[in-house]
């Protein structure tokens, strides 16, 4: 099995935080979220059969609501605007 190497891991990782961190601001902007209102954003990985090799997942935490958990079937960086909005009506993206 090959490990990447450390400089590869932190690069990667550093990529993923701006993604992150770029999704989660647009996520807020699309959908109108309050200061009070929190998010998370995070990729993971599914071996399952039936998912996606790499989903994003956005926690929506918003006030005085249950969280709500939306998943795109792409990896963050792939992640459009139209995609979050799609997903945040439960329609199916691609």
């Amino acid at each position: 099995m090959m490990f990447p190497s450390l400089k590869a891991l932190r690069a990667r990782a550093s990529a993923q935080a701006a993604a992150r961190k770029d999704l989660a601001e647009r996520t807020r902007r699309i959908l109108a979220l309050a200061e009070e209102d929190a998010l998370s954003v995070n990729e993971i990985a599914c071996a399952d059969p039936g998912c996606p090799d790499t989903e994003t997942v956005i926690l929506l935490m918003r006030a005085g609501e249950p969280t709500r958990a939306i998943k795109i079937a792409k990896p963050m960086e792939a992640v459009s605007e139209i995609d979050v909005l799609a997903a945040a009506c439960g329609a199916q993206t691609s």
